[in-house]
């Protein structure tokens, strides 16, 4: 009998400590604790994840929650936490999340993850120094080229992009590491190209465009209007001349997936309508915190990316007027 109890012991303990029950958000009694994955610092996942918790914190009412944003390895990490219970919300990029939904593109299974908030577009793109030779994506093969953070997953959305260009992950030679050693790399010599991107402005590229003359590889424009109408994940973006100093004209670019927040698909509906709620009514504290914070707007928030909305945050969006009416 000692043993049984021992055994359904943590089996009781857990409901109350992540305040269970049918109460969206706990009581004063049993607060519902929170655990937010964001992704290492230097990106924008921790900033903008910990701007979000500390404004659900502020005001959070009559719902008696604590956020707690954590430091991760970024989208990947998230996800999988996400469905061993280690967390309740997460930061992503979508194109990430796609993939995972449909339990492809190096995912092992399908993972039953919901979006909250479609958030800031991560508009990216490859560019490489003025002297080295190289004018359009298809240069690239053959070329060594800086793709993002070993693990990061940046492959389930530069692989098709440059895909639909003619070149594949075997044709050019893939070096991992952040933005900020990219333009280091660029510098001496020990890449040909980057791939840089985030939120316009972003810190890489002004860097890059500092030290060193630059170009942007272009898009064309049929592949890109193609991607668009491909991926649910991809959207058309322009980068505005006056961005970057090496920028003479407007760049037709992509945004390569949105960040958003996201939550797994058993989460209690009226726990996520009231996060979603009050992210949505507090929305200008985000921006204050995080320029981010203004992509938590009419036509962005329930814009689909190809991740399923909660059914909390769809009732929310559906509330004030919000939900496309061709789905979400």
């Amino acid at each position: 009998m000692k043993n049984r109890l021992l055994i359904l012991l943590p089996a009781l303990v857990l409901p109350l400590a992540c305040g269970g029950g049918e109460g969206a958000a706990g009581d004063s009694a049993n607060p519902r604790f929170l655990s937010m994955g964001t992704a290492p610092v230097g990106g924008a996942f921790p900033v903008v994840g910990g701007a979000i918790a500390e404004v659900l914190n502020d005001n959070r009412g009559e719902n008696n929650w604590r956020v707690q944003p954590r430091g991760t390895k970024g989208s990947q990490e998230n996800i999988r936490r996400l469905a061993r219970g280690e967390l309740q919300l997460a930061m992503s990029n979508s194109a990430i999340s796609y993939f995972a939904v449909l339990g492809e593109s190096g995912w092992e299974q399908s993972y039953e993850i919901r979006a909250v908030a479609t958030l800031a577009p991560n508009i990216a793109t490859f560019i490489a120094k003025a002297d080295s030779g190289l004018t359009s994506l298809g240069d690239l093969a053959g070329k060594r080229a800086m793709v993002g953070v070993a693990g990061a997953g940046f492959e389930m959305f530069v692989e098709p992009l440059l895909a639909a260009h003619g070149v594949t992950y075997d044709d050019f030679t893939q070096v991992y590491g952040t933005q900020s050693g990219a333009v280091d790399m660029l510098g001496d010599g020990s890449i040909d190209a980057a791939f840089l991107g985030g939120a316009v402005p972003t810190g890489s590229v002004t860097q890059a465009s500092s030290t060193h003359d630059i170009v942007f590889l272009p898009f064309d424009e049929q592949k890109r209007q193609q991607l668009a109408r491909d991926y649910p994940f991809f959207q058309l973006a322009t980068i505005p001349a006056d961005a970057y100093s090496d920028l003479t004209e407007d760049y037709p670019g992509l945004n390569v997936g949105s960040m958003h927040l996201i939550t797994y698909a058993d989460a209690g509906e009226e726990l996520v309508y009231q996060i979603t709620k009050t992210i949505w009514e507090n929305r200008q504290a985000i921006a204050a915190k995080h320029p981010a914070g203004r992509a938590i707007n009419e036509a962005n928030a329930a814009r689909s990316t190809g991740t399923p909305f909660h059914p909390g945050a769809e009732r929310f969006y559906r509330e004030i007027g919000i939900w496309p009416e061709a789905g979400g």
